[in-house]
């Protein structure tokens, strides 16, 4: 008798919109086999998974952490400015204003 299927979901905001997969997976697999198997890694050629950070919902994950029914991988892209920094300028402008 085989494992049961796990529901996963991966999803990924890129630049140009979000692309959202919903996969049946067997019990055991990864994060990372969740990535693999659901295409996102082809129709997203900008992510790179030894730069791209994965988390399940919302916290951070390595690739080979394991996977639960329903989870939800996410695959993040790099900060385009550093948030403390960008809070900085915001309160110097609000004090010009």
């Amino acid at each position: 008798m085989s494992a049961p299927a796990l529901r996963i979901e991966v999803v990924y905001a890129g630049p140009a919109g979000a692309v959202r997969r919903e996969l049946r997976l067997d019990a055991g697999c990864t994060a990372g086999d969740a990535v693999r198997a659901s295409g996102v890694l082809e129709a997203c050629p900008e992510i790179d998974l030894a730069r791209n950070r994965v988390g399940i919902f919302g916290r951070l994950a390595p690739l080979d952490a394991p996977l639960r029914d329903g989870d939800r991988v996410e695959i993040y892209r790099a900060l385009m400015a550093d948030p403390k920094e960008a809070r900085r300028r915001r309160a110097v402008k609000a004090k010009r204003n």
